[in-house]
């Protein structure tokens, strides 16, 4: 592999940090090592570049510690390649890169915690219906625990959100003013209040943001709910599925959106962008009572 020029700063953490990841390839590597594309034959599918390449970019990242070469098979021996605590990161990275891309490049540079139907962005969100959410995806539970976020019931439903807090005070300034953002405590009550039925058809509800646990758990305390809040705040799942986020108060926000995920881990029906939060919990139970009923879900407007 030819050499990059060095830029010759050993002072500038920028200029040491583009030294590993200043190679497109290496962070589309990265992007899809994060959302559960592991070995050769994977990667190079995805990405569609050439064996001599992708091995030459690997092997940097294994040698910039970003990857681990972990066997998964002794004979013949084949690897497989993991992200390290150093490759884990960089996931804030790339989330701002795609947050940049959606605002000022495929958008018109306005901060948004929603879209249009006809976006690239919701397009892009739709696309997940089929994906899998990798194995290793664990969130931060209220108590502070790694937890799954995907249930052992036959469906759960994953509502994202971009923040909720006990105290109005909380909110960070302008908030009111960013369309889509406003709506969450009506959002969680709302599942609170039909969390009976979701149990009864076989789904199990976990609210996402990227809050803190411990601001996750004083609203759940405050509007006594009774499922789980999850923190995606070292953004794993939002790399894992590529969700849209946007930044308000120096925190990337996951922007409202509903998953349905069945068992197995599937993706089976996403709402996006929710322009009206009752109709959206609405969507999310029919789809899984339809799922349950064994029929395709009727596609329901947000």
């Amino acid at each position: 592999m030819a050499r990059r020029t060095s830029l010759g700063d050993a002072d500038c953490a920028i200029a040491q940090a583009l030294d590993v990841v200043g190679d497109w390839w290496t962070l589309l590597i990265v992007r899809d090592s994060a959302r559960g594309a592991h070995r050769f034959e994977e990667l190079q599918r995805e990405l569609g570049m050439s064996r001599k390449v992708l091995a030459e970019r690997l092997k940097l990242l294994v040698d910039a510690g970003v990857l681990d070469k972990v066997p998964y098979q002794d004979r013949p021996l084949r690897h497989e390649y993991r992200l390290t605590p150093r490759g884990r990161a960089l996931l804030p990275v790339l989330i701002a890169l795609q947050d940049w891309g959606d605002t000022w490049v495929l958008g018109e540079g306005e901060t948004m915690a929603t879209t249009t139907d006809s976006s690239r962005e919701a397009g892009r969100v739709h696309a997940l219906r089929g994906t899998r959410i990798p194995d290793d995806v664990q969130l931060v539970d209220s108590e502070g625990a790694l937890r799954d976020p995907v249930a052992p019931t036959p469906f759960t439903v994953l509502y994202c959100f971009p923040g909720a807090y006990a105290r109005s005070e909380s909110y960070p300034p302008g908030w009111s003013g960013i369309p889509g953002a406003p709506g969450c405590t009506l959002e969680s009550c709302t599942y609170r209040d039909r969390l009976a039925e979701f149990t009864a058809a076989g789904a199990t509800v976990h609210g996402v943001s990227t809050q803190r646990p411990d601001e996750q758990r004083e609203f759940a305390a405050k509007e006594r709910l009774r499922f789980p809040l999850l923190s995606d705040a070292d953004l794993a799942l939002a790399a894992a599925l590529r969700l849209p986020t946007f930044r308000a108060a120096g925190v990337s926000r996951l922007k409202r959106l509903t998953l349905v995920v069945d068992r197995e881990r599937t993706v089976r029906e996403v709402f996006y962008p929710v322009t009206d939060i009752a109709a959206s919990v609405d969507a999310a139970l029919e789809a899984v009572r339809e799922r349950q009923e064994g029929q395709p879900p009727v596609r329901a407007e947000d």
